[in-house]
């Protein structure tokens, strides 16, 4: 495996960390909510009138974010090499696994692994593991 180090954007991940990590501590601090967006967005499916509103503005600043950040940097360049079918597949793969996980990957990966909760790590672990060994069997095999 080679790594493009002039590629490497160190100094923008580590501000985009740092920024989910205040973004999802500040509302359970302010909110009592995990920062987990499938909840977020599945909490929108059957909404009540006092429970909508953060979520609406959450997910708003989400689509967003990448709006704010086009007006100071350039976005990299998005190059989709699958169709649209094999898109939609795979959208809803990732759902699908996000109900039998018991959430997202952002919602174990940041919110309940500093929560310490055991079943994110797990959660976090077979994500992990799942993802290298999907790269392994699609790069070498």
């Amino acid at each position: 495996m080679i790594l493009d180090w002039a590629s490497a954007t160190p100094v923008s991940a580590l501000a985009g960390g740092v920024l989910i990590g205040a973004a999802s501590a500040l509302l359970l601090v302010f909110n009592g909510r995990i920062a987990g967006i499938s909840g977020i967005l599945g909490g929108l499916l059957k909404p009540t009138a006092s429970d909508s509103a953060w979520r609406v503005c959450f997910l708003l600043g989400l689509v967003a974010s990448p709006w704010v950040y086009s007006q100071a940097f350039a976005l990299p360049v998005a190059q989709v090499s699958q169709g649209a079918g094999l898109l939609i597949i795979a959208g809803l793969l990732v759902g699908f696994g996000t109900r039998l996980g018991g959430g997202c990957t952002s919602g174990h990966g940041v919110c309940g692994i500093a929560r310490l909760s055991p079943r994110s790590v797990v959660a976090t672990m077979v994500f992990m593991a799942t993802a290298m060994l999907t790269v392994y069997f699609r790069h070498w095999m």
